[in-house]
């Protein structure tokens, strides 16, 4: 698929993972009845489109590619490593049929943690904006990054 902009990004990943809520995931007990599908803050970033997908079971830094990504032809089940300001990670690549191929990083999962759709929102927000900081510790920790504790005390 060919990603146009980040509204139809938007569209079609919240009309993807709510179809696999209500046909894969609704009864299992992972699942936050809570907390709703959300794509969050999906922009350009290099080549691919970058945002996090908040589910009741999962929120995940996710890519899709763009036409000049060099991953867009390797297999699902293939890891690629993404730089960011904030350091590396290392993303898994998946395929939906409405989506074709894209890579997810997970934050958290399951998402038994959070009360309600906003605790879930602020941190997925929170968590972007702290990938994209431009002050960055040299070591990459998830763990600091979904805590907030970027850039404090490493300057």
């Amino acid at each position: 698929m060919i990603w146009q902009n980040s509204k139809q990004i938007t569209h079609t990943l919240e009309t993807t993972f709510n179809e696999i809520l209500d046909k894969r995931m609704r009864d299992l007990p992972v699942v936050n009845a809570a907390l709703s599908v959300q794509a969050v803050g999906f922009n350009r970033f290099g080549e691919d489109w970058l945002g996090i997908l908040i589910t009741p079971w999962f929120m995940n830094l996710m890519l899709l590619p763009g036409p000049d990504s060099h991953w867009r032809t390797q297999p699902p089940g293939s890891k690629i490593d993404k730089r960011f300001p904030y350091g590396a990670f290392e993303f898994t690549l998946g395929s939906e049929l409405q989506l074709g191929i894209y890579a997810l990083c997970s934050l958290f999962s399951p998402m038994l943690q959070f009360e309600n759709q906003a605790a879930a929102l602020a941190a997925a927000e929170a968590a972007l904006q702290g990938l994209l900081a431009e002050a960055a510790p040299r070591t990459v920790s998830r763990r600091d990054l979904l805590r907030g504790s970027i850039g404090k005390g490493m300057r």
